[in-house]
Formats: C-alpha cells, structure tokens, sequence
C-alpha cells in the first residue's frame, strides 16, 4: 500500500469521493482537489452531503452556484443542499393536488416524500447538472464529487419502464417508489448522467475508509454495487492510518487497525490502495488541507471541557429504571457500538433485579460473543435478510396479482431499498416486543422516524381509500403508539466526531417526526478518557472536546461517554462502562 501522492495517479475528468460517514471523504477530496489546482489545473469541487462541512474546512462562506478561491486561483467550490433540493423537489410533486385532494391524502404524499431515498435523488438531479452541461465541461479539467449516488439510486433511475402512470397507481405497500414521481421530465439528464459515471475514461470512484472493519466492509458493498451498474474504475483509499507508537494505547490502537486491514473483504484486494496518515488535526483551513497529504503538525493546545462532569453508562441505567421504561432502543449510525451500548444497558439492568430480552439484527451474531444468556436474560436474533426474503416473497406474490411485468420490474427494485429492508426488520420486531411483555425489551437497531411515519401513513391511507392489501400486521401497527409513550426510551450512539454527531442530529429529527422523543445520548470510543500519552492521540483526544461539549449543550447534560478501548467489550466488562 502506498502514500496518496498527487504524482502517482492519473486523474480523469470526474471524480467521485464515496464511503460511509465520518470516514473523512471530505478531508481528502479538498486535500487532492487544492493539490490539483495547485497544480495549475482547474477545478470544480462541489459537496452534495447535508452536513456538508466545505464552508468550516475553507474559512469561507459557499454557495450552490460556487465561489472562486481567493487564496486557489484555479479553484471553485460548491455547496449543494439536498435537503434543501428535496425540499423544493417535494413540493414540485406535490403542490399541484394541494385543494384538489383530502389532506389526508397530500400527508401521505409529503411522507412518501420524507426518506431518504428522495434526498439521494435530489441530491443527483442537483449534480447531474455538473455531469451534463457541457459549458461546464468546457471550464474544468475535473470536476470533484463529496459525496457519491448509492448503487440503489443509480438502478432507480435506469429503471426503463413508464414511470409516472405507475408511481400514481401504485398500491402494494412498497417504500421508496413514491418519491420518483416526478422525475419523468429528466429521463434524458439522468441516462446522460449515468452513462457519464459508467465511462471509465471520463469518472473515477474513489472509496474512502478507515482502517477499520465496518467501513471497510462498506466500501466493499458500494465498490461490488457500483461495479454492477458499470463503474468500474475505482481505486480505495485508507484515511487515518497510525503508522508509530510509544505507549500501550497508541500501540493497540495500530494493532486494531492492521487487523482491521488483514481482514478487509476479498473484494476491496483486487483495487488500487492507497493511504493517507492518521493526522493530529482537524482539517480545517487551507494550510491543513496543504499539508494532510505531505505532513503533520502535532497541535499541541489544550482544550478546557466545558460539559463539567462526564456520566458514565451506569448514569442512563439508573435513569431507566427510575422511569419505568419498558421498551430501550439504541440507535445510531453503523458502526458507532450500538450493540455493545445495548448489551452493557441489558446485562446492568439485570444487576439491578430486572428480567430483559435483548435483541439484535447482527449477523455476526457479536450480541452472544459479547454477552451470555441466563435466567433473567434472554436473547434472540433477527436475521435481516430471511426476514427481508420474507417480506420480498410476499409483497410479490401480491404484486403479480394485478400487475404488467414492467411494472413487477419497480417493485423487485424497490424491495432492494434500505426503507424495505428497515421495514420487513421492523416487523420482526414488533413480533418480539409482542411476546415480551413479562420484561423488559432492549432493541439494538430501530427503524427511523420516516420508517415509522411511512407505515403509519401508508396504513391509514389505504383503509381510508379501502385499498389495502394487508402488509402493515397488527403488531406493528400496536408498537407505534407503544414507541410514542413514556415506556419507550430511544438512546442515541454516536462519535464524538463532527460527522457522526451531525448525523446523529439528523436521525433525532426524523424520530421528532414521528413524535418520538429522545432523552438520553452516548459517546461511544472516546480517546479523551483512554488517557493517552502519545502526542498524536492526545491532541486528537483535545479535538474531541468540542464535540464533547456539542452533545452536552444539545442534551442539557443527558449523556454519557464511553473510553475507547482496544479489546472486546464483554462479559463483566459490560458492567464498567
């Protein structure tokens, strides 16, 4: 594996920056596309993440149109807002049937366009212009993309049959078709645009990651996704890489790390690799983005913890148990602990005399890696994809009852969506929470806001037009109300970095929809309680201060941080967090 280095690379016209969250695609797209236009080049850099972070990184305020870099004189930077683009995208669809339809029926078409499946799309209906318009092709030698379409949205919108008669019509309980309506017009742009992303002399997927395992496993997903629909020029790069150590914690800290990259999927050896060092900074300002692919400046000013005292898990169990709470969710992104969190809640909710069932949709089945079943503590495990095949064959069969082979060719794409596969897991669930009613259920995946709302919505809908087919069960629809009460309690995980605090944040606002509050959040893996002494990870643990403080203010003082540790959490371990 070597260095990123501008030198080593051809670069063609496109570039797509693509990879889970907080994995630092934002960081590494400006520090090639300022080395680019360094170069003499001119560059076209433009965001399309809701959290973009382009107008922190650059000092400077950025709009959709772009703006010329002073201080890069071959450099323009965009930021594009998908929600806002939703936004408007939704009322597009929607406003014409405002007075001309019952309200009941424009909520369930304003929920039908809440997911985020319309985000993505109005995320590739705004940079599709990029891709198309050849004015633009003309200024740029490249054209850098933060933030890439998912394989899904690409099949979406290849899907060749007649769209719009369809999505009016359609009645079988699918999730994500409702928010292609609309898009009819711009067949021409997207098939452009996707034709575009397939050409491997024109576009390059860069698939950033982490030296660890989920993100690489994700890079590995969007890598075989993308490869299907064409686009097979990528190369992957490895952002954080911890090459030295001199105490016990930077030492495991690397240790985990090559772990992580021996056991990278098969698929990600047959790619390019490259790597960018583990850098103390932030990357923010322009002589950091210089400097994250050439050196590193150990920043060595000590921040002052402005959260006061920092609770630790025990502090949310008390809490739980003192209000009675009966049904513990905790979500979050992948990869920020979530299982590990509902395990700890589960096994110290025993201690203290309560019976639990905790349950799980890891397939690695980690939940009874980490914890043992007993008298008081039952597990079960929700296998997503036997569950998905069930929902799949039944929406199907129900399908083919009443409709053309072009339209089935809809639905078996929008049964590969993320809404479907939350969904047909909600529904295993629901059955759990069902038969637990003895004891307390600890649930370590939740269904968002919108999953919520769409099977709300949609159920209402159909019994209003007389139209349902079935889909919603009984339980399911008990457990809404059941989540909306004071026995629920949902507990956020979370980084204490800028992107999973940001996305966290945007989960909490989908859960604020479907009138579902959220109280208490958890830090997961701080370096700032690890007490390291190493210079690099000591100044990261300072930097992790401020987003410390963000939750702190955000929760009044609701949270509780988890050190980083370099083993698995397990056993009686869960009992110290």
């Amino acid at each position: 594996m070597l260095s990123l280095s501008l030198d080593s690379i051809v670069f063609t016209k496109y570039l797509f920056f693509t990879g889970k969250g907080g994995v630092g695609k934002t960081s590494v797209a400006c520090a090639v596309a300022v080395g680019l236009a360094d170069a003499g080049k001119n560059v076209l850099l433009v965001s399309t993440d809701p959290a973009s972070n382009l107008q922190d990184v650059f000092h400077t305020d950025i709009s959709n149109k772009g703006i010329a870099l002073e201080e890069v004189p071959n450099l323009v930077v965009a930021n594009l807002d998908p929600i806002q683009a939703a936004a408007e995208y939704r009322e597009s669809v929607v406003g014409p049937y405002r007075g001309k339809l019952p309200e009941s029926v424009i909520t369930n078409m304003e929920e039908q366009l809440s997911g985020s499946c319309t985000v993505e799309i109005a995320a590739f209906n705004e940079f599709s212009k990029y891709l198309t318009e050849s004015d633009v092709a003309q200024a740029y030698d490249h054209i850098i993309f933060d933030t890439a379409p998912t394989g899904h949205t690409l099949r979406m919108l290849q899907l060749p049959s007649a769209w719009s008669g369809f999505i009016e019509t359609s009645t079988h309980g699918a999730s994500c078709l409702g928010q292609l309506a609309g898009l009819e017009e711009k067949k021409e742009v997207y098939g452009h645009a996707v034709a575009t992303l397939s050409d491997a002399a024109l576009t390059t997927l860069v698939l950033v990651s982490r030296p660890e395992q989920t993100p690489l496993k994700e890079a590995a997903k969007a890598s075989s996704e993308l490869s299907e629909l064409g686009a097979k020029n990528q190369f992957l790069i490895i952002n954080g890489l911890l090459a030295d150590y001199d105490d016990s914690v930077s030492e495991a800290f690397s240790l985990k790390q090559q772990r992580a990259l021996a056991d990278a999927p098969k698929a990600l050896s047959t790619l390019a690799t490259y790597y960018v060092p583990l850098r103390s900074y932030n990357v923010l300002g322009l002589a950091n983005i210089r400097a994250l692919l050439t050196a590193d400046a150990v920043d060595s000013r000590k921040f002052t913890l402005e959260a006061g005292e920092i609770s630790r898990l025990s502090a949310v169990v008390d809490d739980l148990v003192r209000n009675e709470r009966k049904v513990i969710f905790t979500m979050g992104k992948g990869g920020v602990g979530k299982t590990t969190v509902a395990a700890a809640i589960a096994l110290n909710l025993v201690a203290r005399g309560k019976k639990v069932h905790l349950a799980t949709t890891d397939p690695a089945a980690h939940l009874k890696f980490v914890v043992e079943e007993g008298a008081s503590l039952t597990m079960s495990r929700i296998d997503e994809q036997a569950e998905l095949a069930r929902y799949r064959v039944e929406v199907l069969d129900k399908a083919r009852e009443t409709m053309s082979k072009d339209d089935l060719a809809y639905i078996e794409e929008d049964l590969r969506s993320p809404c479907t596969q939350e969904i047909a897991v909600f529904r295993a669930f629901a059955e759990i929470v069902e038969k637990a009613s003895d004891r307390i259920v600890v649930i370590d995946t939740a269904p968002t806001g919108h999953t919520l709302l769409l099977l709300d919505s949609t159920q209402s809908y159909s019994h209003e037009v007389e139209r349902t087919q079935g889909e919603v069960p009984e339980s399911v629809a008990r457990l809404l109300p059941r989540l909306r009460s004071e026995e629920t309690e949902v507990i956020i995980v979370t980084l204490p970095e800028a992107t999973p605090v940001f996305e966290a944040l945007r989960l909490e606002e989908d859960l604020r929809r479907a009138d579902i509050t959220t109280k208490w959040w958890v830090i997961n893996s701080s370096l700032y309680l690890a007490n390291s002494t190493n210079a690099l990870l000591s100044a990261k643990a300072q930097h992790e201060i401020e987003w410390i403080d963000e939750v702190a203010r955000h929760t009044d003082g609701n949270f509780a941080v988890i050190a980083w540790s370099p083993d698995e959490i397990k056993g009686e371990k869960l009992l110290e967090l």
